[in-house]
């Protein structure tokens, strides 16, 4: 049983539950070993990519602290970093995180405009017991994006090569070892696209001896590549905006389905090649198609910015959808940059409207409780 099925089956109030997800999310801090406390470390499993070893966001190890000591956690080592909104991941020993190293031009703290600076990306790797910088591999990547502090994207550990995309496009396999750059690809340049306003955001999904990427371009919103050689597999898809929302695999009606929500719709393709299998209309404000959808038995769902939320009945005959309800300004929860988690027929996730944690039936979109505890706190 995991650790939110736990949780649920104790009948916590909204506001002990906050208290549990506020543990969770600190959770972060203990897993890169930055913070701990000798006398309640725990084993922990490595975390090598985006939302962890399954892309679900839960742990599944035991002994982790549900309350920090009033006294706080120790410190056992800090480590310089630049700009950007890359988290950590942990594998084998080592972290791995990107950054931004700024050299000139304005950060212009404007959602709609983008800025123009000049600097340099890194891909930065330490030793997660001592923080000691094992290798560093920077390139020059001038910025025209919006919010422009740096990478997005999470690296992705697999085996003995590491995965990242910065926020201009460029895709890198390295190896894990000393950081040797096994291959690159310049994803605008390849594919003659734009940034997205806010950054290539999509982290790339694995799929075998695929990596699976959003990229943009006509036919080629989702681009499936070699892992080990980086040559393309296959492309798919057109739409206005590729959008943010990673790549995120299923399974329904005997088989597995590739999701890639674009700023139009969410799509279902067939992983080997990219067929589309199923379309379903879906179209956040400003393009920002974000969250990675989520699937409980065979029913899916998705929400975004502008009360854009909806969930899908999954065939089970074969591949397709239906839609089963659409939320409004009073049901769902519309969640913009966080992926919510569904548990028991129980939707919990932040809304972007609010800013407040909500739990929402998955069958009606009914509203059951909000708290602000594990956000701001308080009521804006």
């Amino acid at each position: 049983m995991s650790r939110l099925r736990i949780v649920a089956a104790r009948g916590l109030t909204g506001t002990e539950f906050a208290r549990q997800v506020q543990a969770a999310f600190c959770r972060w801090l203990l897993i890169v070993a930055v913070l701990t406390l000798p006398a309640l470390q725990a084993h922990a499993d490595d975390w090598p990519q985006w939302l962890g070893p399954n892309r679900d966001g839960r742990w599944r190890e035991t002994g982790i602290v549900d309350v920090f000591p009033e006294s706080g956690l120790k410190t056992l080592w800090r480590a310089p970093v630049a700009g950007g909104y890359s988290g950590p991941a942990v594998a084998d020993g080592r972290v791995f995180v990107t950054d931004f190293v700024r050299e000139s031009g304005e950060l212009k703290n404007n959602p709609g405009q983008r800025s123009e600076l000049q600097g340099k990306e890194r891909v930065l790797c330490f030793d997660a017991k001592s923080g000691r910088e094992l290798w560093k591999r920077e390139y020059n990547c001038p910025y025209q994006i919006s919010y422009a502090c740096g990478p997005r994207f999470i690296p992705t550990v697999d085996g003995d090569r590491v995965y990242t995309l910065g926020a201009e496009g460029h895709l890198l396999c390295l190896t894990v070892k000393n950081g040797e750059i096994l291959w690159a690809k310049d994803l605008k340049k390849e594919y003659q696209t734009e940034s997205p306003i806010w950054g290539f955001s999509g982290h790339p999904l694995v799929d075998g001896d695929r990596l699976v990427c959003l990229v943009g371009g006509e036919g080629s919103v989702a681009v499936a590549f070699d892992k080990y050689t980086g040559n393309e597999k296959w492309r798919a898809l057109s739409a206005s905006e590729p959008g943010y929302a990673p790549p995120t695999m299923i399974e329904a009606a005997g088989q597995r389905q590739l999701l890639i929500w674009h700023a139009d719709a969410i799509n279902a393709l067939e992983p080997a090649t990219g067929k589309v299998l199923w379309s379903q209309p879906l179209k956040p404000d400003y393009g920002m198609s974000i969250m990675a959808p989520r699937k409980e038995g065979d029913v899916l769902f998705a929400s975004g910015i502008g009360d854009v939320g909806a969930t899908f009945k999954l065939a089970s005959d074969q591949p397709g959808a239906e839609l089963i309800w659409r939320g409004d300004n009073q049901t769902a929860v519309y969640c913009a940059n966080s992926t919510p988690i569904i548990d028991n027929g129980i939707i919990y996730g932040c809304d972007c409207r609010s800013g407040s944690l909500r739990a929402v039936k998955l069958e009606t979109g009914e509203r059951l409780w909000d708290t602000f505890a594990p956000t701001t706190g308080q009521r804006r």
